[in-house]
């Protein structure tokens, strides 16, 4: 059975270098792109330094004060994401009982 599938093998609209040749719209790209930098860009003028602050100041304040979620939001934004636990894998213990921390002697 013999499927009709795109060559890697031949020119397909491209020329010897690999660039699109004339007529050949290559990828039309993202629809919507242009209408989300307008949007983008007056979400920038709108907002100041100082609102971007008191944004912040409110998340600290919040998380802080015990809402996990703001605590969560702020931690991952500052830190980085937390790497997802391999469970599988057991946790090694020092010969005194103690637990050894992963990637650490």
């Amino acid at each position: 059975m013999r499927l009709n599938l795109p060559s890697t093998i031949g020119t397909y609209g491209h020329d010897e270098r690999g660039r699109f040749t004339a007529g050949n719209r290559g990828g039309p790209g993202n629809p919507h792109a242009r209408k989300v930098a307008r949007l983008r860009s007056a979400m920038l003028r709108a907002v100041s330094k100082q609102d971007i602050a008191e944004v912040i100041q409110t998340l600290v304040r919040r998380a802080k004060g015990g809402d996990t979620a703001a605590a969560k939001l702020l931690l991952e934004r500052v830190l980085g994401q937390v790497p997802p636990a391999d469970v599988r894998e057991p946790l090694q213990l020092r010969h005194d009982g103690e637990k050894i921390e992963r990637g650490w002697a």
